[in-house]
Order: structure tokens, then sequence, then C-alpha cells
């Protein structure tokens, strides 16, 4: 079963097929991407990597938890799921008369 990472303090240059050649040194990749900004497109320096296995996930948690990356260490784990957030409220009313 296909393991999900989380990759955390990612130089901004990354983009998804560098990061998933990256941890290709680990295991087979299933997919990578970095996370951007909607408006600007920009890195928000972080991503996730789908390992196929949990053996080649440990190994790439192994291999690249706190490895400097164009002198940024990189924060490698397991992800978690998403929380729920509440929905914000900005205070507006929708139904006026």
């Amino acid at each position: 079963m296909a393991q999900k990472l989380y990759v955390g303090n990612l130089p901004y240059s990354m983009r998804d097929d560098s990061l998933s050649d990256l941890f290709a040194q680990a295991g087979s990749v299933v997919s990578a991407s970095v996370i951007t900004d909607r408006m600007s497109g920009r890195s928000k320096g972080f991503g996730f990597v789908e390992m196929s296995s949990d053996a080649e996930a440990q190994a790439a948690i192994d291999m690249f938890n706190g490895k400097e990356i164009e002198g940024r260490p990189l924060t490698v784990n397991e992800a978690r799921p998403k929380e729920d957030r509440p929905k914000r409220d900005f205070g507006g009313q929708r139904d006026r008369y």
C-alpha cells in the first residue's frame, strides 16, 4: 500500500519533477507535488510525496529527513490527514433587504 509523506522546508526553486527525481533515490515514487500559492504560483515551501510501499517511505524518511538541499534542511515525515477547519465568518450578511 502506498504511503504519503510530508516534505517541508523545500527550496522555493523545487518543482514536482525534481521532487520526484530526488525521492526516487529511496524507491518507487507514485506521485510528487509541490504546493503552490493559488494567486502567485510560487512554491509555499512544502509538498507531498507518495511512495509505493511503507518500506520505501521509511527509507525516504531515513534518507532525507534533515538532509540539506540548497542550504535548507528538509523535514520529512508521514503525512497526517487534513484536519477539518471551521468555516470562516467575515461578518458580512448576504441576505440584506
